[in-house]
């Protein structure tokens, strides 16, 4: 297997049910935060995927990939948005692939909250494959907000060997307020 060393960041965007950045804008702020020290983020531009869903042949080039992306990756950011569980085409193989066959655990950063303290309650913005392994308890998953402090704390502290207690893991309410999140 390949040196697990990058973050893996996967992102839905639907623009014609919510106004959404664009997703390299996402891309863009892990990297001015220094969520990660060496910057080394895996991502693979949306427009590159919507392509592949309509040729066969771009489709198999992306899924090989995405999947050696994701064979060196330490961790994933699974940036869930209001149209995420929307997604039938790669987030289900990125969810996949990630807990299935690579092990690794996932980083689901919520768009647009201060706070994550009840992980369950987000269950309606999860795309089936992750709700699927969060049932079975087979997916290491920390919910968190797409934030710049939590997300340099879950991106640096959970790895393959590493992985959060469980499927609903969370920052409790004093670390929120550490981060000033309150």
């Amino acid at each position: 297997m390949a040196e697990r060393s990058s973050t893996y960041v996967a992102f839905h965007a639907n623009p014609a049910r919510e106004r959404v950045e664009p997703e390299i804008h996402y891309h863009n702020l892990l990297k001015v935060w220094r969520v990660r020290e060496d910057n080394d983020f895996s991502f693979t531009n949306a427009h590159e995927k919507a392509a592949a869903i309509r040729d066969v042949r771009l489709r198999t080039g992306t899924e090989r990939l995405l999947r050696a992306r994701l064979q060196g990756a330490r961790n994933m950011i699974l940036i869930v948005g209001q149209t995420t569980r929307e997604d039938n085409d790669w987030i289900p193989l990125e969810v996949r692939y990630a807990v299935d066959d690579c092990g690794i655990p996932i980083i689901a950063a919520y768009l647009g909250f201060e706070h994550i303290l009840d992980p369950a309650s987000l269950e309606p913005l999860w795309p089936a494959a992750l709700a699927k392994r969060i049932r079975e308890l087979t997916a290491r998953v920390i919910h968190i907000p797409f934030r710049e402090e939590p997300l340099r704390d879950a991106a640096n502290q959970f790895d393959h060997a590493k992985p959060p207690r469980g499927p609903l893991s969370f920052y409790n309410q004093e670390t929120y307020a550490e981060w000033g999140h309150v």
